[in-house]
């Protein structure tokens, strides 16, 4: 299995900045109806057996860069959910716009390069707040606004579910504590050595 940096690295390469995503994203689907379809990825999306690149033939038809890296099964599984969302255009009803205006492949890679290697995949058919993760992370590299909300919203919903910021932010946050706790040592220590010298000067 692909260490998460190095996954991440890879995304980094192909994909725009986060900025020029949002500056260009435009309405499409409801975040629910996304999330819907995460909920109910049939069982052989989800066979490690199945090969990701004849399933993304079968369904896109075009390169997908995730398909480079299947061999690590949290990408295969994070692009065989997204493959999913797009079939089920077809095998249940289409999104109201339809995904095929937007950056199908991207959104697919998007899920399986950046927010897989972070989130388990299986996580966001199992926790409501991981699916809603991961619905807004294919809404928006795929190049849509969640219907009804605006750019400024929807990217402030985004951040607040975003697993690789929450994760940076609590190293941040515990390098902060350990900081803390060593000053306090320290400090402890020094008191405990000043209090030692003037109990042996008396």
């Amino acid at each position: 299995m692909a260490e998460a940096d190095d996954l991440l690295s890879v995304w980094s390469a192909i994909a725009p900045p986060e900025d020029t995503a949002w500056a260009s994203a435009r309405p499409g689907p409801g975040v629910d109806e996304i999330a819907a379809r995460l909920s109910s990825v049939p069982r052989p999306f989800l066979d490690d057996d199945v090969s990701l690149r004849a399933l993304a033939g079968d369904v896109w038809g075009r390169p997908l860069a995730s398909i480079d890296h299947a061999d690590d099964e949290r990408v295969r599984t994070g692009a065989a959910i997204g493959l999913w969302v797009v079939a089920s255009e077809d095998l249940v009803q289409p999104f109201v716009p339809s995904l095929a205006g937007g950056d199908v492949a991207r959104a697919i890679d998007a899920l399986a390069l950046r927010l897989a290697p972070v989130v388990d995949p299986r996580d966001w058919l199992a926790d409501a707040e991981r699916r809603e993760e991961a619905a807004r992370t294919f809404l928006l590299w795929a190049g849509f606004l969640p219907a009804g909300e605006d750019r400024e919203t929807a990217r402030a919903l985004l951040d607040a579910r975003d697993s690789l910021r929450r994760n940076a932010a609590l190293a941040e946050a515990y390098a902060a504590y350990r900081h803390r706790e060593e000053i306090a040592r320290r400090l402890a220590e020094a008191r405990a050595r000043e209090a030692a010298a003037r109990y042996s000067n008396e």
